[in-house]
């Protein structure tokens, strides 16, 4: 199963200062959301990883699935992707 954090709640997905501190790093809006150093801290703090108006939560997906994120006002759920024509 692969692992993807992802924000539970309206508002958007962040990371608290610790959890940066622990990363490595000053923001996180360009991390992969299975970065393995990702899900250990989310795993390893819990809540106390979650970022101004965020509520972080790990999915787990099979391996074989290509995906995305999706969200509505900053609540985001992991989607399979598809073919679309337009």
């Amino acid at each position: 199963m692969r692992k993807i954090v992802i924000n539970n709640c309206y508002g958007g997905f962040g990371l608290s200062e610790i959890a940066l501190e622990m990363l490595g790093i000053e923001d996180c809006y360009d991390m992969e959301r299975d970065n393995p150093r990702l899900i250990e801290v989310v795993e390893n703090l819990g809540s106390k990883a979650d970022g101004l108006c965020s509520e972080l939560r790990i999915v787990e997906i099979p391996e074989n699935v290509e995906w995305h994120i999706e969200d509505y006002d900053g609540s985001e759920w992991v989607a399979e992707n598809h073919r679309t024509w337009h």
